[in-house]
């Protein structure tokens, strides 16, 4: 009977606790709201507790259950979010707590009692996970992929985005409609001009025959946007066009061209931080943010590494029994490394050891006395908001890990990611987020 009743639970979803918000002071005083996950909190429409306070910032602030805590993020808000008179990014609150966020005081706490859905398999449309928020993620796939709304993927990178974008397309009527994607943050903004809308012979030097664009050439099908926060103003203003129109002219053209696709957008950064910034629009951010799905850091679901391993494994061409390469002692080291570069970099090393026939090891890192940990923050860590201390300290250290990486390596990208086991892309990011001047990578 006790086995029944699992397997329901298990078919249907798990319980999760919910969140609610409530305003005590301010002038949206005794409005509330509740969800199951997350509840985001500004004066913008999109907001589910909107509020009128003009001292709160149109995206202001997001709650997001995290266990028995709730996650309160701020999105670099003009006047910021406060918990016990300290400035906050972030905190976690066990069982709620009070916010002043503007002229505005929000009481924050547990919900009722809600049933998180989860699919009931370990894959769907390439997607793989057995850990309840990868099954949560797959649930929500499975019921957005049929229909043809905007999708808005979130994620750290390398957290496997482009995979949920591609597993929306095999369950959408799109299906046998092509799919195509760019990165916007690794083109110029012209070349992403031109692959996006395409262009006619004699449109700009050397321009000497038509080019047919993404939108073009996914006709019928899906387009995926990877990294749509790199994209400059102006071609955010053509894009916004593009998905109010369904038509689009190519550069250096003067017809109308139709389309018909579906977008989906993916970014590891935070989009209503940019819209507060006046960075990324606001009517652009509606349009493709209809529908969100957050992708969690491999860190956050270890228990599918063995999983992810073998399917890695499996793909680069093992025939061998599978616990030749992954042993019980490489499996232990997988699971306990943090995974900073997240799916991405868990298949470059199963793939590394393959090819290497050597065992995973984890990185060695020196211990950091207090001291030194002081002088990467430049100030007292525990004198500063927890977040800020935290962002801070990360910061320093990509910065220097990344130097003295590039130093070993006498600046070769391409080895310096073999060496960190990242992905070069990700390693070029880093680099140009740091400020870091390369020396030119031999032929």
């Amino acid at each position: 009977m006790a086995s029944d009743t699992t397997l329901r639970q298990r078919e249907e979803g798990i319980p999760i606790t919910g969140i609610v918000a409530t305003v005590l002071e301010g002038p949206d005083r005794g409005q509330s709201c509740a969800s199951s996950q997350s509840l985001a909190i500004g004066t913008a429409k999109l907001n589910d507790l909107v509020l009128t306070d003009n001292t709160v910032s149109r995206h202001h602030l997001e709650l997001l259950r995290k266990g028995d805590r709730i996650l309160v993020r701020d999105h670099g808000s003009t006047n910021g979010t406060f918990y016990s008179n300290a400035a906050v990014r972030e905190v976690e609150l066990v069982g709620g707590g009070r916010l002043r966020i503007g002229n505005s005081i929000i009481q924050v706490g547990d919900g009722q009692q809600a049933i998180l859905e989860i699919h009931s398999e370990n894959s769907i449309a390439g997607l793989l996970g057995q850990s309840p928020c990868m099954r949560e993620v797959m649930a929500r796939v499975e019921k957005i992929g049929p229909s043809d709304c905007s999708v808005l993927v979130l994620g750290e990178t390398g957290s496997g985005k482009e995979v949920a974008a591609r597993a929306i397309h095999r369950l959408s009527p799109r299906a046998n409609g092509p799919f195509e994607t760019i990165d916007c943050g690794a083109m110029a903004p012209n070349l992403i001009a031109s692959e996006l809308f395409g262009y006619e012979k004699g449109a700009f030097t050397g321009a000497d025959r038509r080019h047919i664009g993404m939108f073009e050439r996914a006709e019928g099908g899906t387009v995926f946007l990877d990294e749509i926060g790199e994209l400059p103003l102006e071609l955010q203003t053509a894009l916004l066009g593009v998905i109010e129109r369904r038509s689009f002219r190519r550069l250096g053209g003067s017809s109308t061209v139709p389309v018909d696709v579906r977008i989906i957008c993916a970014t590891n950064r935070d989009l209503r931080s940019e819209v507060n910034a006046g960075t990324f629009r606001q009517d652009l951010y509606y349009r493709v943010a209809v529908v969100m799905i957050r992708l969690p850091a491999l860190r956050e679901h270890a228990e599918d590494i063995p999983l992810l391993a073998e399917h890695f494994l499996l793909a680069a061409g093992h025939a061998g029994p599978v616990q030749e390469v992954l042993t019980p002692a490489t499996l232990q080291r997988l699971t306990a490394h943090r995974w900073p570069g997240n799916v991405r970099e868990l298949k470059n090393a199963v793939e590394a050891m393959l090819t290497l026939g050597e065992p995973f090891s984890l990185p060695a890192y020196p211990p950091m006395s207090p001291g030194a940990l002081r002088g990467l923050v430049e100030a007292e860590p525990e004198s500063m908001p927890f977040g800020d201390a935290r962002e801070r300290l990360l910061d320093r250290f990509e910065d220097s890990y990344i130097r003295q990486l590039l130093a070993r390596t006498g600046g070769n990208v391409s080895q310096g990611a073999r060496l960190a086991q990242l992905s070069r892309s990700y390693l070029v990011r880093l680099i140009s987020k740091h400020g870091i001047r390369l020396r030119r990578e031999p032929a």
